[in-house]
C-alpha cells in the first residue's frame, strides 16, 4: 500500500505542472478567466486556437508519462510484476494534481489530456488504438468533447474488465486475485471523478445546450496581436 500511495504522490506533483495555465500566462492571459474557466486543452482550443491546444495536450499527456516513468524506476526491481497497477496509481495522481492544483486554489482542468497520457504510456498499444478510435470518432461525429471524454472512460472500464477476464497482465500466478478488482476499482473511481468534473456538461448534453467544438474555429482571443 505504501508504494501505491507514493505513486499517487508522484503523480500529483507531476500533475501540478499546469500546461494550459503556463501557456496562457506566456501569452499574457489567465486562461481560468476566459471561456469555461478550466485550465485544460478544450478551453485553450476555444480561446487561443489549435496550435496552443496542441501544446497543452502534449504537455498534459507527457506529465502523465513522466509520473509513470518515475514510478517504474522506483519500483521496477521490487514490484515489477504489478507495474501496470502502479502506473495506474501514478496516473490517478497526475489527474488529481491537474484537476486540483493546491497553488491555484484547486482550480485546474478536467483531466482528459492527462488520461490520454495514461492510455498512451500506461496501457497496451491496443487500448491506445481503442481510445483514439472511441474519442475521435465521437468527437468528429458530434463535435462534443465532453461526450467523447465520457465514452472514452466507458471504454476504459470495459477494457479493465476484459483485462481481468483474460488475465491480460498475467497476475493470476502471483496468487493475489484481488489485483484485478483493485485495478477496476481505481479506474471506476477515476471515471466517477471525470463525471463529477463534467456534471455541467452532462446537464447541457441532456438539454441540448452543450457547446460544440471545432478544430478550425476562430479563437475567442487573438493572442498573436
Amino acid at each position: 500500500m505504501t508504494a501505491r500511495l507514493i505513486c499517487v504522490c508522484i503523480g500529483y506533483v507531476c500533475g501540478l505542472f499546469q500546461t494550459g495555465y503556463i501557456v496562457g500566462k506566456y501569452k499574457g492571459i489567465d486562461i481560468r478567466e476566459h471561456g469555461s474557466g478550466n485550465a485544460g486543452t478544450t478551453n485553450i482550443l476555444r480561446t487561443m486556437g489549435a496550435k496552443y491546444a496542441g501544446i497543452v495536450l502534449l504537455g498534459d499527456a507527457l506529465k502523465c508519462g513522466l509520473a509513470i516513468l518515475i514510478a517504474s524506476l522506483l519500483f521496477s526491481k521490487t514490484m515489477g510484476d504489478i507495474k501496470p497497477l502502479l502506473s495506474l496509481y501514478a496516473s490517478f495522481g497526475v489527474i488529481l494534481g491537474h484537476n486540483f492544483p493546491f497553488y491555484m486554489g484547486f482550480k485546474g482542468g478536467k483531466g482528459i489530456a492527462a488520461t490520454a497520457g495514461f492510455i498512451i504510456f500506461g496501457l497496451s498499444p491496443v487500448m491506445t488504438l481503442v481510445g483514439i478510435i472511441v474519442f475521435f470518432s465521437i468527437f468528429f461525429i458530434t463535435h462534443y468533447v465532453s461526450l467523447g471524454s465520457i465514452l472514452l472512460y466507458v471504454a476504459l472500464v470495459i477494457c479493465s474488465f476484459v483485462f481481468a477476464k483474460t488475465d491480460y497482465y498475467g497476475w493470476s500466478y502471483l496468487g493475489e486475485p484481488d489485483l484485478y478488482a483493485e485495478y477496476i476499482a481505481v479506474i471506476i473511481i477515476m471515471m466517477i471523478l471525470m463525471l463529477i468534473r463534467h456534471k455541467d456538461n452532462i446537464k447541457r448534453l441532456i438539454d441540448g445546450s452543450e457547446r460544440k467544438t471545432y478544430l478550425r474555429s476562430r479563437p475567442e482571443i487573438d493572442v498573436n496581436k
